[in-house]
């Protein structure tokens, strides 16, 4: 009997420990860069973008309307994979990693048609990460 309780108790404290990873890797986005990319991360969701991909970067105040083919929107947060209503047709996914959704957000294309969206709690560091992506753009040869 005694090892019963046993077991459920390293059950219980094992699912803790799982909800509570969980919560932190949704908790925020986490960016990190190299040479020639950034990968962004939240939870399950990761996007990793070449700077050569990329088409544009510009803020904006809100997403448009989109289909939530999976993912979340809790409080001021909204993570997942996305589908512009408009392009339902042609399937193409839109990446969405927002923070804050009272915030501005940063609109990236990149492989010509393709979009992410992306902010921070700390509107600095949505500042810091548009200039650092605005400054690898690639350039128009002349």
């Amino acid at each position: 009997m005694k090892k019963r309780l046993w077991l459920w108790n390293i059950l219980a404290v094992a699912t803790v420990i799982v909800c509570l990873l969980a919560f932190v890797m949704h908790y925020k986005n986490w960016t990190s860069t190299d040479t020639n990319e950034i990968k962004i991360l939240s939870g399950f969701y990761y996007k990793k973008l070449k700077y050569s991909e990329l088409d544009s970067v510009k803020f904006v105040e809100k997403i448009p309307p989109m289909q939530r083919l999976n993912g979340f929107s809790a409080q001021e947060m909204g993570k997942g994979i996305y589908r512009e209503f408009k392009d339902s047709l042609t399937d193409k996914k839109v990446f969405v990693f927002v923070d804050n959704f009272s915030n501005q957000k940063i609109a990236v294309t990149y492989q010509d048609s393709l979009k992410l969206y992306l902010n921070f709690k700390d509107s600095t560091d949505t500042q810091n990460i548009y200039q650092f992506l605005a400054d690898r753009l690639p350039k128009p040869s002349d």
